[in-house]
């Protein structure tokens, strides 16, 4: 990580880069002026905000306890439907830019940081581009919509050598350190299947597109919050502000929601590589809209820490969970919503997401005490925001949180194939038996949408 926030000024910056994103944007005048400043570890950063209605306020609100928000964007000017939103961000930050594309906001800003709390259809072109500038991008989980952007992601992110973070907050929280802690200490021995899930879709999917359009709001600007989707008409609660990520164009249905939260502690703990092979089970799919519910099974090679060759995560929703018996559990175990079981040679464990309680730790079928030291949480925005000061890592900086994403979203492609067994190949980033598969590796972009690197 650079010490120093003037060596960001790097060619990543350049002044023929800016000149190329001027004619993107249709910008002709003005003075070009660099992003980026130098400071001291005791100054607050100066950060941009890309969304900041709903999760967006979230993120903005948690990245300015530890910088300062100089910067904001929004395309609903209006919309009181979300917490926070344009109007109660403008109440908070009066002296910040008010922006509606965010393509100007990071050209014209000197930034340090952005968050990027978009939809998920435009997390990689946003972050990209922050990437380019140098901008330390702090990005809503999934890191992506597609395996391509993930990939495109992770290694533009080596090439900028700047702080990024991936917003699954609770890779810092109490509760999966402890079951990271809890595999490596052996206790559970080796481990010989997982399960992860959750209750989601709490928005619709499994559906039509319905005819017809509906009025725009005042305050919403449409196109650009279509952005590099495709056109298609408004209408009323269909898309915005939150059944979009039912939608195959703008999100990644519930296992993109919530995969990257609860498959991550599995992949941290057991330090799995890439994915060798993915299959679905669920209803038949539908032309633009997630399934209902799905069981994804993934397979991986086998590590240090894991039982055999290979091993096999099993990840359910739609309300679709293990039942005790299968996972092994006593027969009256209360199965949370949301969480993750692992099944290990001498005992296993099972942790709700997001409870930021320890894991419960089961030996011989009867539930006990967590066995170790509890670990101490971090904050999350608070890790990303010191280490753009030149202050550590983040912990699910883009080298471990993208290929994470990658595998994640290998299911949200398996599942338009259920039954079908597809074969990753990972250097390659393509499916070895699914010509019809790999056109849904990577997205082409809306014309006028297209960004550098993507």
């Amino acid at each position: 990580m650079l010490s120093n926030w003037g060596e960001r000024i790097t060619a990543a910056r350049s002044f023929t880069f800016l000149v190329k994103r001027r004619i993107f944007l249709g910008y002709g005048a003005g003075v070009l002026s660099l992003p980026g400043t130098k400071g001291g570890p005791n100054e607050r950063p100066a950060l941009g905000a890309v969304g900041v209605g709903g999760k967006g306020w979230a993120d903005s609100l948690g990245a300015s306890r530890h910088g300062e928000i100089v910067a904001f964007c929004d395309v609903d000017q209006l919309g009181k439907d979300r917490k926070g939103g344009f109007v109660e961000a403008a109440k908070k930050w009066p002296k910040a830019t008010r922006y509606t594309d965010w393509r100007e906001m990071l050209e014209k800003e000197k930034l340090d940081g952005v968050t990027v709390s978009t939809p998920d259809h435009m997390h990689a072109p946003v972050t990209m581009t922050a990437l380019k500038l140098g901008i330390s991008p702090y990005t809503q989980k999934p890191l992506t919509r597609t395996v391509h952007e993930a990939r495109a992601l992770t290694l533009a992110a080596r090439e900028a050598k700047v702080a990024t973070q991936m917003g699954n907050q609770n890779h810092s929280g109490v509760n999966y350190k402890g079951l990271v802690e809890l595999v490596r200490s052996g206790l559970l021995g080796k481990i010989k299947r997982a399960y992860a899930w959750s209750n989601r879709p709490i928005w619709p999917q499994g559906h039509r597109r319905p005819k017809g359009s509906g009025k725009i709001p005042d305050g919403l600007h449409w196109d650009l919050w279509l952005g590099v989707a495709p056109k298609r008409p408004f209408q009323k609660k269909i898309y915005h502000p939150f059944a979009w990520r039912g939608w195959y164009d703008f999100g990644a249905g519930a296992l993109g929601d919530m995969g990257c939260h609860i498959i991550d502690p599995v992949v941290w703990a057991l330090e799995l590589g890439p994915a060798r092979g993915v299959q679905s089970e669920g209803p038949s799919p539908m032309k633009e809209t997630f399934p209902e519910w799905e069981r994804i099974y993934y397979d991986f090679a086998g590590t240090k820490h894991t039982l055999g060759k290979n091993f096999q995560m099993i990840w359910y929703d739609g309300k679709k969970k293990p039942t005790a018996e299968e996972a092994g559990l006593p027969l009256r175990t209360k199965i949370p919503d949301n969480g993750v079981i692992l099944v290990g040679e001498k005992a296993s464990l099972m942790t709700k997401h997001g409870s930021g309680h320890l894991p419960d730790f089961y030996v011989d079928g009867k539930k006990l005490t967590y066995p170790l030291q509890a670990p101490k949480g971090d904050d999350h925005y608070g890790q990303w925001v010191s280490a753009i000061r030149g202050d550590g890592t983040p912990s699910s900086n883009f080298d471990y949180s993208g290929p994470m994403t990658e595998t994640v979203l290998l299911g949200t492609i398996a599942c338009r194939f259920p039954g079908q067994t597809l074969r990753w190949d990972s250097g390659d980033l393509k499916f070895l038996n699914s010509a019809e598969a790999n056109t849904l590796v990577k997205q082409t972009y809306r014309k006028g949408w297209e960004v550098e690197g993507l």
